[in-house]
């Protein structure tokens, strides 16, 4: 929440101050950036309403919650990126370069795309420290962290902030060589390279969400870590089937076979297997559990680092 919030700040600052500046300068790399700015706003506010509806206790209409709310809202949130801001700024830059109208005011310009590359970095600094953390916890690099992992806002922010401070670095680049040659032409191009940068992310954001929506498995790290869990309790002797589905961001639903110690009879093993169901159920991250026997002839499942040993 942190995060977005400091997004959601630092886009509506910048977004008015670039807007404010386009009018002045007439430059379309700032118009492009006011755009960007503007959608990026936008987007926040779908991610902060997405942490909201998700964050919805279950009910009887939706037993394991509301957590796959975050990615409707945040597809949504992509869907705005790549239509407000890489539309606007693409064909801000097309109509430029048919009908051009010099810049002015340079100075004002790049005073705001100054100030507006600090708070973009703070905004990215915050994502980045929240990422950073919880990659070190999963023993990945950052980048993989980034796109694998199931909160789709610290992934939205991180985007958002990096295609921003590269969209600066482009329109100041554009604005400088239009001032430096007298063409409109270099502005133009810069607008539609910002363009072309918000659509690929709006295109890798859509794609990641579009995955957790239609159901994706968690990493096998994860699921390693679980079947270790389930062999060390004592009413599990093996475990021969387990799937551990996203549901929501660092939510998961876990189903899977076990085979119990001894030869319980049928209302024991129903009283084992539902004890093991809440327990498994109340570990933080796990928002249910179904446990079914084994059946005596499936092969038992063993965790990677024990693959291969005798």
């Amino acid at each position: 929440m942190l995060t977005v919030v400091v997004a959601f700040a630092a886009n509506a600052l910048i977004a008015v101050a670039k807007t404010a500046a386009a009018a002045v300068t007439g430059s379309a790399s700032m118009v492009a950036e006011a755009a960007h700015s503007w959608a990026d706003t936008g987007n926040e506010v779908f991610l902060l309403l997405a942490q909201r509806k998700a964050a919805r206790p279950p009910d009887d209409d939706h037993p394991l919650g509301y957590g796959r709310e975050v990615y409707v809202w945040s597809l949504f949130a992509a869907i705005g990126l790549f239509a407000v801001g890489a539309g606007v700024s693409i064909t801000h830059g097309i109509q430029e370069l048919l009908h051009p109208e010099p810049a002015s005011d340079f100075v004002i310009a790049y005073v705001v795309l100054a100030i507006s590359a600090v708070l973009e970095g703070v905004s990215f600094m915050q994502a980045n420290r929240q990422a950073r953390r919880a990659a070190a916890r999963r023993d990945r690099d950052l980048f993989e962290h980034i796109l694998a992992t199931s909160d789709p806002t610290v992934r939205a922010v991180f985007f958002e902030d990096a295609a921003a401070l590269v969209g600066i670095v482009i329109a100041g680049t554009g604005i400088a060589l239009h001032q430096v040659t007298g063409s409109v032409v270099p502005d133009a191009v810069g607008s539609i390279l910002v363009g072309l940068l918000l659509g690929v992310v709006a295109v890798v954001l859509i794609e990641r969400n579009r995955r957790f929506l239609v159901g994706q498995s968690a990493d096998p790290a994860l699921r390693d870590a679980a079947l270790r869990a389930l062999l060390a309790l004592p009413e599990v002797e093996r475990v021969t089937s387990l799937r551990i589905e996203v549901v929501g961001a660092m939510q998961m639903f876990l189903v899977g076979a076990v085979d119990l110690p001894g030869s319980p009879d049928e209302v024991e093993a129903s009283h084992l297997l539902a004890m093991l169901e809440r327990r498994v159920a109340s570990t933080p991250g796990i928002v249910g559990a179904v446990l079914s026997l084994s059946e005596p002839e499936e092969p038992s499942l063993v965790p990677r680092s024990q693959e291969g040993t005798p």
